[in-house]
Formats: structure tokens, sequence, C-alpha cells
């Protein structure tokens, strides 16, 4: 007897442990404690955001914009290339152990940090936090995805992001009010020890592991996908070309997600020695570096909402545009208030693109390779903080700060322009929930 198409579909699809359980109601403590973990991510990020740029011009005296962001450079570099392993190890041995290996590495950095003598150890904290940024942060996107299932995806990276950012936001905010207070080192990254020992501690202790839960939504995905390139057995190279090139939406979302973090590099190293330049306290400067990932964070849980809703690509088009107003605004201004306006609305065009853009991924990959497209995108997205970094440095040195922050404006509207132009819709109308 022939076995039929349906036979040998049923036959491939993953055997799922019994009691296994999709949506967000159904695992909301696991995934509550995930919003924590990722919190931690970010705080690891922001004891970074005020404090260095300040020590690459007060402490080690780096005049040249371009030697002054080469810790972005760096930790944008491995940062990229870690995302691509995580997905790819997160598929092969499960996505606890490499949260916990992202945790170990990050005890290090704020001990680097403290008693670095020469810039090189900086550049070298960096390094490591890139590749704990890139495990940890990927693993809690990946993880959150596994559990909700496909109804409230959008709401999932919604609240994932908002957390990480606002945890950004809040430690840049607190670094810099101790800087103020105390000086530029050791207070400041005393912080940064605390999240280290925290998040680690919770990822042994009490994350679970969730790759059955991505087994239970293969299992429950058609067998025919609405695309035939899109099946579940693609390889990694198959992934990686299908999310970068020949996917119009995938590539589209890799392509804005790297010009976002771009503008985040710029953001990073460039904004707070623009406003010191301009005679803004150390205060001040903390408090604009805090502004934008704070509206960027709180935005993003009603980006996400919004798009299960409406859509992706609309918001992702919006978002982009909105950041170019917003950069064109910080070159153009020369006060705190002005700035400060700048950085709500390049907040509130992040919080659009950032949660969406990875929806993007989750609504188009196969549940057998998601793991793998969320890291080859977020090899491209994370590969934005080198590129931004050694644009912005670039211009900055050859024609000023200001012109490079006007360039960067302009790579952000072609991007939103592309956007428009070529991804199609992901999304296109609500669904019903899952019992979530």
């Amino acid at each position: 007897m022939t076995a039929t198409a349906s036979d040998t579909a049923t036959a491939h699809r993953p055997v799922v442990r019994p009691g296994v359980r999709l949506g967000l109601r159904a695992n909301l403590a696991q995934f509550t404690l995930l919003v924590a973990v990722n919190a931690l991510v970010g705080g690891m990020l922001g004891q970074e955001r005020t404090v260095l740029p300040l020590l690459a011009d007060r402490t080690f005296h780096l005049s040249a914009y371009t030697a002054a962001l080469t810790y972005i450079v760096a930790f944008g570099a491995t940062k990229a290339a870690t995302n691509f392993f995580a997905g790819a190890l997160s598929d092969r041995y499960g996505r606890k152990p490499v949260l916990v290996a992202g945790w170990l590495l990050a005890l290090p950095v704020p001990l680097l940090l403290i008693w670095a003598p020469t810039w090189g150890w900086v550049v070298f904290a960096n390094v490591l936090l890139g590749v704990n940024q890139g495990l940890t942060w990927s693993t809690t996107v990946i993880m959150k995805i596994d559990l909700v299932g496909p109804a409230r995806r959008g709401l999932a990276m919604g609240f994932n992001e908002a957390a990480g950012y606002l945890a950004v936001a809040a430690t840049a905010l607190g670094t810099g009010a101790i800087a103020a207070h105390w000086g530029l080192r050791p207070q400041p990254f005393l912080l940064g020890i605390a999240y280290a020992a925290l998040g680690l501690g919770l990822s042994v202790l009490a994350v679970r592991e969730t790759r059955e839960h991505a087994r239970a939504e293969a299992a429950l995905h058609p067998t025919v996908p609405a695309n035939p390139d899109h099946h579940g057995e693609l390889t990694t190279g198959q992934v990686a070309r299908t999310t970068s090139l020949t996917d119009r939406a995938l590539s589209s979302a890799s392509w804005a997600g790297m010009v976002n973090n771009l503008n985040d590099a710029l953001a990073w190293g460039i904004f707070p020695l623009l406003f010191a330049a301009h005679g803004l306290s150390v205060g001040r400067i903390g408090l604009l570096a805090a502004l934008y990932p704070a509206v960027w964070g709180l935005g993003q849980i009603l980006a996400g909402w919004w798009s299960d809703r409406i859509g992706r690509k609309h918001l992702i088009t919006a978002g982009m545009l909105l950041q170019a107003v917003a950069i064109g605004l910080v070159a153009a201004g020369t006060t705190f208030p002005v700035w400060a306006l700048a950085q709500v609305l390049l907040g509130a065009g992040t919080a659009l693109v950032y949660p969406t853009l990875l929806a993007v991924i989750g609504d188009v990959a196969h549940p057998a390779w998601r793991a793998r497209a969320v890291g080859v995108y977020r090899l491209w997205r994370d590969g934005g903080f080198a590129v931004g970094a050694l644009l912005a440095g670039a211009l900055a040195d050859a024609y000023g700060v200001t012109t490079a922050i006007w360039a960067v404006a302009g790579l952000t509207a072609v991007a939103g322009a592309v956007v428009a132009v070529r991804m199609y819709e992901t999304h296109p109308r609500p669904r019903r929930a899952d019992g979530s």
C-alpha cells in the first residue's frame, strides 16, 4: 500500500511531550519570569549608555570620534555574530543552556570597566558584553515566541523589548545620577555586578526549557506552507539566505533592523558627546540618554499589541520615518528642550519598529527553523551597531558631528521607503486568540 502525502507529513511531525500548552495565559508565570530576566539583560547594556562616552572623553582623552566609538564597534560585531549562533545553538541544545552561558560571560564585564587602565580593556569588556547580549537577549526572545504561540506574538515581543529597554533607560538615568554625585568610576558599574549575579541565579534556578513548546506549534503547523520554500526542512545556510535575501518580508525586516540599530549606535556614542560640547551637565546628559529608551520601552507594549490587530508593515514604515525626523531634529537643535523632544520622537519611532520586526520573523519562519531565522535577523540588526559606529565616527571626524547625524537621518528615511515598497504584510487581519 502506497503512503499518501498526508501520511508522510504526519510521520515527520515532531513528537510533543504531553501537557505542553501554547498561549500567554497558559504560560504566564514563566513568561513573566523571562520578562524580568530580559530586564536584567537590558540593565547590563544600560550601565554604559551615559558613562562610557564620557569616560572616553574625560578619562582616556580620546579626541577622534572613530577611536572613541571602538567599544560600540566591538560590541556590535560580537553581538551580531553571537545572535546567529545563539539561534542555531538553541535549536540544537535547548534554550536554557544558551541563556545560562550568556550570563556567565556577563560576570566579568562591570569589573573590567571598573578596573580598566587602558581603553583596550574597555573594548574587551564590550566584546564580552556583546556575546552576553547576543546569547541572553536572543534566547529570551526565542523562549517567549515558543511560549505564546501565533496569536499573541506581537504582544509578547512588545513585553520582551519593553522590559529590556525600560531597564536600559532606568540604568542610564541611574548611572548618570551616580556619576554626577560620585564620579564616573567605580560606583556606576556596581549596578552591573548586581544585574549579572541576579540574572545568572534566576536563569539557573527558575527558568525552564521551552523547546517543547516550539515542537508543539510545529506539530500544529500547516503541512503545506503558504510559501513552498518555507517548509520545515531548511538547512542553516538556506535559512540564512531566505532571511537575508530571498524572502521580501524577512530581508526587508533585516535591513530595517540594521538601520534601526545604526541609529541606536549614533544615540549611544555620538549624542552624549554632542550634548556635552554644548555645555550640558552629566545629569542632563543622563536624562536625555534615558528619555529615548524609556519612551521606546513603554511604547513597545502598545506597538506589539497594535501590530497584532492592524498588521506589521505600516507600523514599521511609519516608525522608520519618524526616527528619521527625530534624528534630523537632534542635528538641527542646540537646546535641551529641542533635544528632549527629539529623544521622545526617536523613542516613539523605535517603539513602532522594534517588536514589530521580530513579530514579522515569527510570522513568516517555520517553527522548525524559527530560532535560526531570529538569529540571522539579529545578526543583521545588531550588526547595525558596528556599522553605525564606524559610519558616524568616520563622518564626524571628516565633516563634523552635525553632518554625520544628518547623513544617518537620510539613511533611515531610505530604510522606511524600502519597507513601504518591498515588504509584504505578514499578519494582515486579526486572529482569534488560541486560549491565551
